[in-house]
Parts: C-alpha cells; structure tokens; sequence
C-alpha cells in the first residue's frame, strides 16, 4: 500500500486529545503540519514537536480564510484539511437548552463546511487533495442522551458522502473517519451540569446514572490518543484514498450494533444507558 508523503495539512482542534496527537504524528512522519485552534496559547507547546501553529476559530470565517491563506503564503499549497474540531453535550434531548443544541452544530457542522469552503478553491485550483472530516461511530448509531452529537455527526456522515460526488471532478479525495472509543477530552467538555437530570424538576431523573455512564462511555478503556493518531495517519493518508476509516475502542462491534435489527438495538441501548429505568419509574 502506498501513501502520501510530504504533505501540506491542516489541522482543527489541536488544543487536545485527538486533534494534538494527529499533529504531532503528522509532524513526526515529514508532513508540513499547520496545527490550528482558537487560543494561540494553547497549541504553542506543538512548535516544539515541528508543528506550526495557527489562530483558526471555526465559528469565525474570517479566521478560517486567513488561515488557509497564511498556510498558502507559507507553504505554497494546501493538499489535506483535517476537520477535527467538535464540541458535545449530554442529556436528554428535550431538556437541553436550546442554545446548546445550536453550538454542537454551528461547530460540529456549519464550522466544518466552512473550513471545507474555504479550502477548496486552492485544492481545486491545482486540482488535488484531501478532505479528511473527522464524524463518530455515534453518527451511525443513535445513543441516547447525545442525540445532538449523534445528529451533528450524521450530518458529518452524509455531508462527506456527497461532497465526496462533489468534488471528485476537481481531483479532491473525501476520507470520513468513525472514532469509536478514543482517549480525548471530549467528555469532561461535554458532562458538565449533568447534576439538573438527577434533580426532582427533571423527567428523566431515574435514569440520571445512566446518562452519566453515556457521558463517559468513550472514555472506558479508550484506544490512547497516540495509537489512534499513528493508525488514523496509515489510513486516512492511503493512496487510493479510503472512503471510511472506523478506529477505536469497540467500534468494530458498535457498527455491528448500528447494522442490527433496529428494535434489538433500540432495546440494547436502553437497557444499556437505563432509558428502561424511566418505564419502572413512569
């Protein structure tokens, strides 16, 4: 199998977790590697593993188009975008703030396709590259208690399926990753305030230790962020481009479950996150 080599990438997110080990993997294996993320600060140690680093705000497009453009006054050419930026929530979805909905998407998807846009006249322009958009296992598999995340990573999911269509013409590959259970930060950023569903005022309070457990889950005996950034480069950098790469904790046997009898999953997930609780409680 061949792969590319000396590439010129770009990556969202790399203040933690998924998105700094890929950049430091990148830098490691020769490519000319852009980490971004809203605070400076926070990626300046990435410098020390041969990373540049980048302001990119992926709610801003003004931010996102002079990234690219530095990328481009810098290196000359862009040839991968790694759209690793995300955000979660946990709860039930009919008593989440509405405004919190909102941010999963206005992160997880329209910042995506902004930094997609935005990239994508230089790739077409020399008519080659490589959209690599990080979704969830979750995105195929409906979990309670994260249903905007699962619902932003659908969107994920069948975006790139299109766009893949899309700009095939123009000499541009589409890799869509599936994470299963992965060693990030994601779940301390997203379990705060979980405390409301165990409170009287909340309907689904009986199935409050249940949705802590899904606020968690990806962090049980996750696949280290290291291992994951090393795979997911050997993979996602294959030439030809793969269409899907699942990596990850239990991922193999979560897609299973995603492909079982839709009332044996439903049932097992229920079960799984005491959703069944509610039914003893009603």
């Amino acid at each position: 199998m061949t792969a590319l080599t000396q590439q010129v990438v770009l990556v969202t997110g790399c203040s933690t977790g998924i998105g700094r080990a890929l950049a430091v993997e990148l830098a490691g294996r020769g490519h000319r590697t852009f980490a971004t993320a809203r605070r400076l600060e926070a990626i300046a140690d990435l410098r020390d593993a041969g990373a540049q680093t980048l302001r990119l705000d992926v709610h801003d497009p003004a931010s996102i188009r002079a990234a690219l453009d530095e990328v481009v006054a810098r290196a000359g050419r862009i040839d991968v975008i790694v759209n690793n930026a995300g955000i979660n929530i946990y709860g039930p979805l009919v008593e989440l703030p509405l405004e919190s909905v909102e941010a999963i998407f206005a992160t997880n998807v329209i910042g995506l396709v902004a930094v997609i846009q935005a990239a994508f006249p230089h790739m077409a322009s020399r008519r080659s590259g490589r959209i690599v958009n990080v979704s969830s296992i979750v995105g195929i598999l409906p979990t309670p208690w994260a249903a905007p995340y699962c619902g932003s990573k659908s969107a994920v999911h069948m975006l790139s399926e299109v766009l893949r269509v899309e700009v095939a013409p123009f000499g541009i590959d589409v890799v869509e990753v599936q994470p299963g259970a992965v060693q990030s930060s994601i779940a301390d950023t997203g379990s705060h305030d979980l405390d409301r569903f165990g409170a009287e005022s909340s309907r689904y309070r009986a199935a409050h230790a249940g949705i802590v457990r899904r606020a968690n889950a990806s962090q049980v005996d996750p696949m280290p962020s290291g291992e994951f950034a090393r795979r997911f480069v050997e993979e996602c950098f294959a030439v030809p481009a793969p269409r899907v790469v699942r990596l990850g904790g239990r991922v193999d046997a979560l897609a299973a479950l995603a492909e079982a009898d839709p009332n044996v999953r439903d049932a097992t997930i229920a079960k799984m996150f005491d959703v069944d609780r509610l039914n003893e409680n009603a």
